[in-house]
Order: C-alpha cells, then structure tokens, then sequence
C-alpha cells in the first residue's frame, strides 16, 4: 500500500510534470472507483492542474477553479504517468487495471490502476477536500507532529502501538510497511500497550517516525512514479523480510501473521529476544 512517502513523491512528480497543462479529458473505466457524481467527470475538461498535494495517504491533484481529484489507492493501486496514450479511443468500462484515467492536452497523462480482484481504490471529485470521508477524519500529520502533539495522540488511544500508530485517525500516513519500520527503529515490540509508554519511549517513537519517513521522503524525492516500488522495498530494515538477518544486530527477522495482513519485526532489536507469539493477541511482549 503506498503510504506518506510514496504519495508525497507521486505528488512532487505530478506537480514536476502535469502542473501548466490542461485536461483534455477524465474517463472513468471502473464505475465503483469514483465515489461522487457532482461535478461530473466531465467538469475538469478544459481546467488547467494547478497543483498537486497529499493529506495523508490521500492524493490530491488540483484544477483551476477549485476542483480536487482526491485519490486513495489502497492496497494494490497506483498511479502511472504517460508521456502518450496508445491510443486515443476511450477506454472500455471493465477491461484491464485502468480504473480512471486523465489525459491532458500535450498528449500525455496518467492512469489511476488497481491490481487483484478487491477493488478498494477510491477517488473523489470534489470543490473542498475535507468533503472526502476519509480526510475529514484524518489526525494530525505523522512527519509533521511535534513531540507533544505525537504523544497526547498515542496515549490518548490505548491498544497495541503497531496498530494505534497505523490508524489514522490518530495521526495520518503511517501503514504497515512504515510502522514495522518506525517500530524497529524505536526498539519497540509491536505489541506494547500504548498507554504503558514511558516518556523516553514516546520520545524514541517520536523520533523514529520522523527519521523513518523523512529519510523514505528524501530517498524518494525526484524518482519517477515506477521507481518507487523499488526504491520503498530498497530501504526497508524488517518489513518484507521474513527469515532474512536484521541489518542491525543479525538476528533473523520474523513474522506475525493475521487474516489479511502480517508484520516483521527483529526479537533481539525489539522484544529482549523473545519470539512473539504468531496470533493477535500477544501475552509475551507487552
């Protein structure tokens, strides 16, 4: 799933390359992908991209006149910019991964796509983000909250800190990728109880988060939207990477896997060197 950094670049290289031109037109390949119906998709033809920003993990491309394209790709979406289409004919509803499509007035453009068969990828169009479910509900910036503001947030909802961190309404732009990152970082277990945290650990936490990400930020800035992938899985310490030697102390990596997800962490580096156990619930780590 793309988090802040990866929609952060995609944002910086749209506003590189798209800023200045004017859309030719948006269609709309996949219905359930646009989540509003006034205006119409019809309404950006002819409006210039003026900008291109990020409210969490939330694309934001932006026209003249007011208009958002407001785009959350979820788990498999991506966005994939042309230099030219190859073709001109409008795309057939239903066939292949292209779920929206922009083209612009030089001929070039980007396609919104979703691999796999859940189709989560969600975009709006809208005069006002804050009109999108998901932004209105949004907390503070992961990379942009002070250590005061960090810390009320993480206390102030208790559970296991991997998913307190990842929710976002408690602050937002953090995944699963980063987080098992950010927690490595901070040598934290997964599993410790949000409000059991001493100060030096929201501290630790706190700096972690911004070293991770702003570090993933930097790395990122400048590379092109199908660069990234790669250059996500390239700076990665634990995530992804299950039975492999932690860079830092060389104990192997593992895995606790749920449902529909998983996460990697390092024994030695986080939880005194015990396993955790492989179920949600974990009583060896608190």
């Amino acid at each position: 799933m793309p988090e802040l950094p990866e929609v952060e670049a995609l944002a910086g290289y749209l506003r590189q390359r798209a800023v200045g031109r004017r859309v030719d037109r948006m269609e709309i390949a996949t219905i359930s992908a646009l989540k509003t119906y006034d205006p119409a998709p019809t309404a950006v033809s002819g409006r210039a991209v003026v900008g291109a920003g990020r409210h969490g993990k939330f694309l934001d491309v932006i026209f003249d006149g007011g208009l958002h394209l407001v785009v959350h790709l979820a788990r498999a979406g991506w966005l994939h910019y042309r230099e030219a289409f190859p073709s001109t004919a409008p795309l057939r509803p239903g066939k292949g991964p292209v779920a929206l499509r922009v083209r612009l007035d030089d001929g070039s453009g980007f396609d919104l796509t979703e691999a796999g068969t859940q189709k989560k990828l969600a975009a709006y169009l809208v005069t006002d983000p804050a009109l999108v479910p998901g932004v209105a509900k949004l907390g503070p910036d992961a990379l942009a909250a002070d250590l005061a503001t960090f810390s009320d947030r993480i206390r102030g909802r208790r559970g296991q800190v991997k998913g307190v961190l990842t929710d976002q309404t408690v602050l937002s732009g953090v995944g699963n990728a980063y987080s098992d990152e950010i927690l490595h970082a901070a040598k934290l277990s997964p599993f410790a109880i949000t409000d059991r945290l001493s100060d030096d650990q929201l501290a630790a936490l706190h700096a972690a988060t911004r070293q991770v990400l702003g570090d993933a930020v930097a790395r990122s800035a400048g590379q092109r939207a199908a660069e990234l992938k790669a250059e996500k899985r390239s700076g990665l310490k634990v995530h992804a990477r299950k039975g492999l030697p932690c860079p830092v102390c060389g104990d192997t990596v593992r895995e606790v896997s749920f449902a529909d997800s998983s996460l990697q962490y390092c024994p030695t580096c986080q939880t005194g060197g015990k396993p955790l156990a492989d179920r949600r619930l974990s009583r060896l780590v608190r």
